[in-house]
């Protein structure tokens, strides 16, 4: 074996390629069949394995180390992993983190040691959606991760920021696979459509430009996606009397049906919530309801984006416009009240009132800056004049005695001590200049000067 590797990554590669062709099931789904056999094929992620890339050269040189691919489906990351099988002169292990256990563990990691002690060869473990361990699973793997057991190899669509162990993660490279670009994903359909041996060549296909456009929108920088609708489509499409089959933009709009647009909890969830809060933030009404609809249209629960729009309210909008809470928490109320799909619509009004409002952090600064004073400086007792006086006895204490009541007196204010001794000149508060905010400040400050 180790002689066999001494003959040069290309050579390798090539035989692996003729391989993994002559024994590739045509009963396979096309997009196992077209699954690039090579680092040269897989052309899509050359940032990460192009030639001269340091991973490329990591896995040439048999030099490989634990390492994490993760991002969205179909972009190659099983495949990626496959390809390395086939090049290193390690023994190759895969296991499935949804079905694999402890257990499952302890048997590769045991024949792994053996492998390793009596030929000296060392072992690849591939976990497909190792986001599916949980804690215990990893921290199993770990020590054997650490001391060169195994050589891991995992794959997720999930952040491993958040579904990986930091300590596994610690001992592994990250590698991010971003989605296909439509030009990358033209160039896998065509490919399958003229490949005879492995695609759909012997099947004489005529796709359109038009109709291939519709495949690459609905398939969303997902390879697999892209290679499904093509060979559904191709295999429901009788030939014409040439013997042609001809795809038109009805028959993949019949394999298609709706578009199915998904986001993992612990990432893009979230950062589709980011966009549709600062695009809000930003007074961009067009932008907030588009990232209203992703979240819509991926099944998000409207009471989660009704409790963001009233934070924004509170936050970002503030007293520059008071009615924006009001707005936001009715809004709130009614979809809890009416449910989907009609709650849409209120949603979008709440965000696109947000958005279009005036904006004034103020409140949210003030409340910071105070929390802030709460922490770092001395804190002083409540000054006699405001403590409680609702029990029995609070006045032979002395509370509240020399408080003045403000109603009392013109105006409905009255100047008196309300913060510490040591808080008299603090300011957490500073109006913006927003004409509300501005009003309710200055109206503050006249009936100050009356007084």
């Amino acid at each position: 074996m180790s002689a066999l590797f001494l003959m040069g990554g290309k050579i390798v590669e090539d035989m692996f390629q003729q391989a993994a062709r002559r024994h590739m099931s045509r009963s396979a789904p096309l997009a196992v069949r077209m699954r690039p056999c090579t680092l040269d094929e897989f052309e899509e992620q050359s940032s990460l394995v192009g030639t001269g890339r340091p991973l490329r050269q990591l896995i040439k040189n048999d030099g490989l180390q634990s390492l994490i691919f993760f991002g969205p489906p179909g972009t190659g990351k099983t495949t990626l992993a496959h390809i390395i099988a086939g090049m290193t002169s390690a023994h190759f292990e895969k296991i499935n983190a949804v079905m694999a256990g402890v257990a499952d563990i302890r048997k590769v990691v045991d024949q792994a040691r053996d492998r390793l002690g009596m030929y000296r060869r060392r072992t690849v473990l591939f976990i497909d959606e190792i986001h599916r361990f949980n804690k215990a699973q990893q921290d199993a793997l770990l020590p054997f991760v650490e001391d060169g057991t195994v050589i891991l190899i995992g794959s997720t669509t999930e952040n491993p920021m958040f579904a990986v162990n930091r300590p596994l993660l610690s001992r592994s490279l990250l590698y991010r696979l971003e989605p296909l670009s439509a030009k990358g994903l033209a160039g896998i359909v065509r490919r399958a459509l003229a490949d005879e041996e492995r695609g759909l060549g012997s099947y004489r296909v005529d796709l359109p430009d038009d109709v291939l456009q519709k495949i690459i929108i609905f398939a969303n920088g997902d390879a697999r996606a892209a290679l499904n609708v093509l060979e559904m489509s191709v295999l429901t499409t009788p030939p014409g009397e040439d013997g042609r089959r001809r795809i038109t933009s009805e028959v993949v709009q019949g394999v298609c049906q709706n578009r199915i647009i998904q986001f993992n909890r612990a990432d893009e969830h979230y950062d589709v919530t980011s966009a549709f809060i600062k695009s809000m933030r930003g007074s961009d009404p067009q932008a907030a309801l588009y990232w209203l609809a992703r979240l819509l249209h991926a099944g998000d629960n409207p009471v989660f984006i009704a409790r963001r729009i009233m934070i924004q309210a509170a936050e970002d909008v503030g007293l520059a416009d008071p009615q924006a809470l009001v707005v936001a928490a009715a809004a709130a109320q009614a979809v809890e009240r009416i449910g989907m799909p009609e709650a849409r619509i209120i949603l979008a009004e709440a965000a696109l009132y947000m958005a279009m409002a005036p904006k004034s952090n103020a409140a949210y600064l003030g409340i910071e800056a105070a929390l802030k004073a709460v922490r770092q400086e001395k804190v002083e007792p409540v000054p006699p004049h405001l403590r409680d006086t609702s029990y029995s006895g609070a006045e032979k204490l002395g509370h509240g005695r020399t408080y003045m009541y403000p109603h009392d007196y013109d105006g409905h204010w009255i100047e008196q001590q309300y913060l510490p001794d040591n808080m008299l000149n603090a300011q957490f508060y500073r109006p913006s200049g927003q004409e509300r905010e501005k009003a309710l400040w200055q109206r503050l400050q006249n009936v100050k000067k009356e007084r």
